[in-house]
């Protein structure tokens, strides 16, 4: 029974982790994270209830990206509240790689839970990314603007559809103001 209950946390951890697999999206291999560090603009999303609700439509939506010492990467998201008058909100959290390409990462805004974050689209230049999770339920297209240009927001899209995301649930993400 002791070994049991010594085992519990461990197995439970085993039962959270997302594997790729032939079901799950597939993501672009690697990812120079030196590159990929710095300002984000989200140009479009699936709603998530901590972006959409009643009382929230998150707007002028940005990620920055900074390598620490120690691999990691920590994470701010900042947006601005449209439902009560562009109150900017913040969230701060950590991500690290769960592959060996650093395509796949985890996030975790309050510890032990996370998130998967995979990129499954990324612009050689490392000007637009598609980053979504294995189970096809939150989508995010990038940019290093707050614009992108039409024809690469449809190859983001068109990436998005090939790995079997909904893509009619995108909605645009207002900039207002950039």
């Amino acid at each position: 029974m002791r070994r049991l209950i010594l085992a519990l946390p461990l197995l439970l951890m085993g039962a959270c982790v997302t594997e790729p697999g032939p079901a799950t999206p597939r993501t672009v291999g690697t990812v120079d994270l030196q590159r990929y560090v710095g300002t984000w603009f989200e140009v479009a999303r699936f709603p998530t209830s901590f972006q959409d609700g009643n009382r929230l439509r998150c707007e002028a939506v940005t990620a920055t990206y900074t390598a620490r010492p120690d691999g990691k990467i920590d994470v701010v998201n900042r947006c601005r509240n449209a439902l009560a008058g562009g109150e900017e909100r913040v969230a701060e959290g950590v991500a690290n790689s769960v592959s060996p390409g650093n395509d796949r990462l985890r996030v975790s805004f309050f510890w032990p839970f996370y998130g998967d974050y995979w990129v499954i689209g990324l612009d050689p230049d490392y000007r637009w990314a598609v980053v979504g999770a294995p189970g096809r339920d939150y989508l995010w297209i990038l940019s290093r603007t707050p614009q992108m240009a039409p024809a690469d927001y449809d190859a983001a899209v068109a990436i998005a559809a090939r790995e079997g995301f909904e893509t009619a649930r995108l909605q645009r993400t207002a900039q207002p103001g950039r």
